[in-house]
């Protein structure tokens, strides 16, 4: 798997405008955390399909640009937390021991009217 660090406000601006071609996820990582630590192995184990770009964004030491990400997206904060950028705008949430990449890839398969029953 290829994580894509992310660590600047102009790469999310990136990251919105590639998501018009492909979902963009957003994992969303404590390094003080055992849970996330968790969830970040099962993602790692997981087969993230070659569409999808992974982000891997350090909470610890960035989390203005985590705050900046809820504010923009309009999603309530979590850590740990997996977001699915599509056509611009979060389609799917997830946080702790609830993150799923199948449940994403059922998501995304079934269309954007089920991708969206996780937000808020």
């Amino acid at each position: 798997m290829i994580w894509n660090d992310l660590s600047s406000s102009e790469q999310l601006e990136q990251l919105l405008l590639d998501s018009q071609r492909n979902p963009q996820l957003i994992f969303k990582h404590s390094t003080r955390c055992s849970i996330s630590s968790v969830a970040k192995s099962r993602i790692e184990k997981s087969q993230i399909p070659d569409a999808y770009t992974i982000y891997y964004l350090d909470l610890i030491r960035y989390r203005s640009l985590s705050n900046f990400i809820a504010e923009k997206l309009q999603i309530t904060h979590e850590s740990p937390q997996l977001l699915v950028i599509h056509k611009g705008v979060c389609v799917y949430h997830e946080s702790h021991l609830a993150i799923s990449i199948n449940d994403v890839q059922e998501a995304l398969v079934s269309g954007p009217e089920s991708i969206q029953k996780n937000i808020v």
